[in-house]
């Protein structure tokens, strides 16, 4: 069984920073990527940005120049470092994995359970 648990969510004030955080638990074998999603009320779910096993990294245009997503590969970890928030970039941000397990051949898609950011004066 795997599990992705994230922290580091909150509310901030317009232009100011937060880094998330989020592990990786359980009978992982390889994870593939990682980066993270984010959902506004009443939105779709949207990718913000997610790094591969070997570095390569892709974000949506909205947050280009202002988040960064990082791994430590050692830790089964991923961090999203945000920037100059805007009042836009309130969501609910989701942690996903590509992970396969000792039990599997396959790489199976997991999502954390989300952590909140409210960027708001």
């Amino acid at each position: 069984q795997v599990q992705l648990v994230e922290s580091g969510g909150g509310l901030v004030q317009p232009g100011g920073s937060l880094r998330l955080s989020c592990a990786a638990s359980g009978s992982i074998f390889s994870i593939s990527h990682m980066g993270w999603f984010r959902q506004a009320p009443g939105k779709q779910r949207e990718l913000v940005g997610t790094l591969s096993s070997d570095g390569f990294a892709n974000y949506v245009d909205s947050v280009k120049g202002r988040f960064t997503v990082s791994r430590d590969n050692a830790k089964n970890m991923v961090y999203l470092q945000m920037n100059s928030l805007k009042p836009e970039d309130t969501a609910a941000y989701y942690c996903n994995a590509a992970i396969k397990t000792f039990a599997l051949d396959y790489y199976n898609n997991y999502w954390g359970q989300g952590t909140q950011v409210t960027v708001s004066s």
